[in-house]
């Protein structure tokens, strides 16, 4: 095994150029001494060759990590990974919720379905199950944040890289934007019955993708719904990764389901609970594109900034600054809260 260098998946260069000819002529190697598996192959008739062998399973004769080389597509996989997981992950949060309010909405004309399918407790369920799908599928990747707020929240508080806030904030708009594309081409013709003739698009509808205030709601009161739920939200990603609560990485998406769905039955009425700015712009920049205009953009006096971007990374700040300085013991606070003693050991300050 010394005299060679696997480059996966199959083919083999040698360090020694011994090595090649001490393999043809059947010399004992790691791969063909009497303990291996193609030994015991061999013994039967109809057992295949050591070269039949090694063709159709290349990974089989103990090949080491090591002594695997990444090629120049392998490394910028392995750089473009997180972003990728951020698109995915929150891709699949907003086909899960988008998706739920559209089932919802549209199926509530007869013309559509003959009867309701579903209801608001649905379109709960539909974006918990959403978020706890994204982050399980991209935690191991990206630390799935799929969340704008979260982004930068954990960037302020948790030493998180500035450098990849641009990316990570990016990956997650196209993800809605995308995951809303493939909602929208799926409810399509719902859409054109329920609005009355195809290609008729109004506000009726684009509340299926984006968020928009109930009537009654006032500026301050919308602002305020989106900032709360954004703070809760965060305040348990940021007790859920506390190394002190010892919470194991697998029970994090059900947690975030538990959050979210409580967020959605108990404070999302008023606003749509967007707490999350990818999965409120992305959808909303693909309604302004496939036919519902600058509406979209224009309601409640560019509601979709101070309500659907500014509101939740506000309140994402201020959820992560709570917990901080309430319970975390590292972070920006420590020494604020601790101090040197002057035998050099760590002791927790008098004030």
């Amino acid at each position: 095994m010394q005299d060679m260098v696997y480059i996966y998946p199959t083919r083999v260069k040698y360090r020694n150029p011994q090595a090649h000819l001490k393999a043809s002529m059947g010399s004992p190697t790691t791969s063909n001494s009497m303990n291996s598996p193609t030994a015991t192959f061999r013994e039967k008739k109809d057992g295949p060759t050591f070269s039949h062998h090694e063709h159709h399973h290349p990974s089989g004769d103990r090949m080491h990590e090591a002594d695997l080389q990444l090629t120049r597509i392998g490394r910028y996989r392995g750089l473009l990974q997180p972003y990728f997981a951020e698109f995915l992950g929150t891709m699949l949060l907003v086909i899960f919720g988008t998706g739920a309010n559209c089932q919802v909405s549209l199926s509530s004309n007869q013309n559509v379905s003959s009867v309701p399918k579903g209801s608001y407790t649905s379109v709960g369920f539909g974006f918990a199950v959403g978020i706890s799908l994204g982050v399980w599928v991209s935690a191991a990747r990206s630390g799935g944040h799929i969340n704008p707020a979260v982004t930068i929240a954990s960037a302020t508080f948790r030493k998180f890289s500035w450098r990849k806030v641009p990316g990570y904030v990016f990956s997650q708009l196209m993800g809605g934007i995308i995951g809303s594309a493939l909602v929208y081409a799926n409810y399509y013709h719902a859409i054109n019955i329920y609005e009355g003739g195809s290609g008729v698009r109004t506000l009726l509808t684009a509340g299926n993708f984006g968020t928009y205030p109930l009537d009654y709601m006032t500026n301050a009161s919308a602002f305020f719904s989106e900032f709360l739920g954004t703070a809760l939200l965060v305040i348990i990603v940021f007790a859920a990764t506390d190394p002190a609560n010892a919470v194991p990485s697998a029970a994090i998406p059900i947690l975030l389901f538990i959050v979210l769905l409580g967020i959605a039955l108990c404070l999302g009425m008023e606003t749509g609970f967007a707490v999350n700015p990818a999965r409120d712009l992305g959808p909303r920049i693909l309604t302004s594109i496939v036919g519902y205009g600058g509406a979209v953009y224009s309601f409640r006096n560019q509601y979709w900034l101070w309500g659907g971007v500014l509101a939740p990374i506000l309140g994402g700040l201020t959820g992560a600054f709570f917990y901080d300085i309430l319970f975390f013991d590292g972070g920006r606070f420590k020494h604020a809260l601790y101090r040197t003693r002057s035998d050099g050991l760590i002791g927790r300050s008098a004030a």
